[in-house]
C-alpha cells in the first residue's frame, strides 16, 4: 500500500509543477541560473579581480633594490624598472630582463624604503 501511495505522489508532482510553470512564466526558469550566475561572480570573479588589482600595484611599484621572485622561480635584486621591462641581477655579475607580468611577488623592500615608511 506504501508503494502505491509513493508511486501516486512521485508521479503526480511532475504533473503540478508543469501546470505550475506554465502559468509562472518564462522568467522564472531561469532564476535558477540567474541566481547561481550571480553567486558564481561574487564569489570567484570578484576575488580574482581584487587579486589581479593588488599584483598589478606591487608590479607598478618596484624599484631599483628590491630582491624579488619570478614566475620562473628566479630570486633577484631589481637593478633596473622601464615600461614593461624588469632587469635582475641574479649572481655577481648575471643580469637577467623579465617582463613586468614575470614577477610574482616582491620578497623585500629596498632597506632605505622600510625606513622611511616606519619614521612616516
Amino acid at each position: 500500500m506504501k508503494n502505491i501511495l509513493f508511486a501516486t505522489a512521485f508521479l503526480a508532482i511532475p504533473a503540478f509543477a508543469q501546470e505550475e510553470g506554465a502559468t509562472g512564466g518564462g522568467i522564472m526558469a531561469f532564476l535558477p541560473f540567474i541566481l547561481m550566475f550571480v553567486a558564481m561572480y561574487i564569489f570567484f570573479m570578484l576575488p580574482k579581480q581584487k587579486e589581479m588589482k593588488k599584483q598589478d600595484a606591487m608590479r607598478n611599484a618596484l624599484k631599483k633594490g628590491d630582491k624579488v621572485l619570478t614566475a620562473a622561480g628566479i630570486i633577484g635584486v631589481v637593478v633596473s624598472v622601464d615600461n614593461a621591462i624588469v632587469s635582475i641581477k641574479t649572481g655577481d655579475n648575471t643580469k637577467l630582463d623579465f617582463e613586468k607580468n614575470a614577477i610574482l611577488r616582491v620578497l623585500e623592500k629596498k632597506e632605505g624604503e622600510e625606513e622611511t615608511k616606519s619614521e612616516g
